[in-house]
């Protein structure tokens, strides 16, 4: 099992005749990804690497069946291509463009208000399920099938931490990378209710960092709703006020959105954190064989253990 995407997943690529689009496909493709079609105005009749392209989502979709999209289109014109893609009836867009401004992302997110289509991101690396399906610009080859969900506002620390788990055995059933913009589609809890509905996850990895209040919002979830262990990462411990931290969410502004207070309130809702991303996957293990050990014992009492 996995969440929103799956071996039989059929894939278009929006501005597929880019450079850095083009080199994607390709790895998609060696990885097994169905991409099915791929969409830049006036191309239409074209291939790459032996993909169809067509002018519109529209057409795509009708010619090729693709019901998800993930987007590569230069930052002035990707807002409208996420709408596209949305007007079209896509169960899933993918947005990888970074620089999107936030004037266009709020409109989006208007446009999307009402509609069955999910997005996810933009300035994110995609998402991943471990040998069936990437869809995204992540290194696929560390990423392994396992049962540990993944979700993060950070491109590099999420594939810090699939490397761990994939290392010690526990792999992971999917990826998510939820880009690190202020404003943008799906969030911490809307994958953290996936993962605690999907069967085949057994516990999960977050990773945030500083800048608003997503991870504290999402920890207050966790509390209430929650049914697997989760551990915590939250980047920019030393980061100074004020100062942006690679994305444009990662900041600190009137002393709201510090690590400190994240990692605070993720605590005291049963997260647990480690302040040192290297330990991500020795925790989770850890925390796993805590969990077996009680599972094993929970018919005995106290004096007989």
């Amino acid at each position: 099992m996995s969440i929103w995407i799956n071996k039989d997943t059929k894939v278009m690529v929006q501005g597929i005749t880019g450079k850095t689009a083009a080199f994607h496909t390709r790895q998609m493709l060696e990885y097994g990804t169905k991409i099915v079609a791929g969409v830049t105005p006036g191309k239409e009749g074209s291939s790459i690497e032996g993909v169809p392209v067509f002018n519109t989502v529209e057409g795509a979709k009708r010619e090729t069946g693709a019901n998800v999209s993930v987007i590569y289109v230069p930052a002035p014109f990707a807002a409208d291509a996420i709408m596209e893609a949305a007007a079209a009836d896509l169960d899933l867009v993918i947005c990888i463009t970074e620089h999107i401004p936030i004037k266009d992302m709020t409109m989006v997110k208007r446009f999307l208000e009402g509609r069955k289509t999910r997005l996810i991101g933009p300035n994110c690396p995609g998402i991943i399920t471990p040998e069936a399906c990437k869809i995204g610009i992540m290194p696929g080859y560390i990423h392994k099938k396992g049962r540990i969900g993944v979700v993060s506002r950070s491109g590099t620390l999420t594939y810090e931490a699939v490397h761990q788990l994939s290392q010690r055995g526990l792999g992971q059933s999917t990826a998510v990378g939820i880009g690190g913009d202020p404003v943008n589609g799906t969030d911490f809890i809307d994958v953290l209710k996936a993962f605690n509905e999907d069967e085949a996850t057994e516990a999960v990895v977050m990773i945030g960092e500083i800048g608003g209040n997503a991870e504290e919002k999402a920890a207050y979830w966790i509390k209430e709703n929650m049914k697997k262990p989760v551990v915590g990462f939250i980047s920019g411990l030393t980061a100074p006020e004020g100062k942006r931290m690679g994305h444009a969410g990662a900041i600190i502004s009137s002393g709201k959105g510090t690590a400190e207070e994240k990692i605070r309130i993720m605590k005291s809702c049963g997260i647990a954190v480690v302040e040192n991303p290297t330990l991500i996957g020795k925790t989770m293990a850890e925390l796993l064989e805590i969990i077996k050990g009680k599972t094993r014992f929970a018919h005995l009492n106290r004096d007989e253990i």
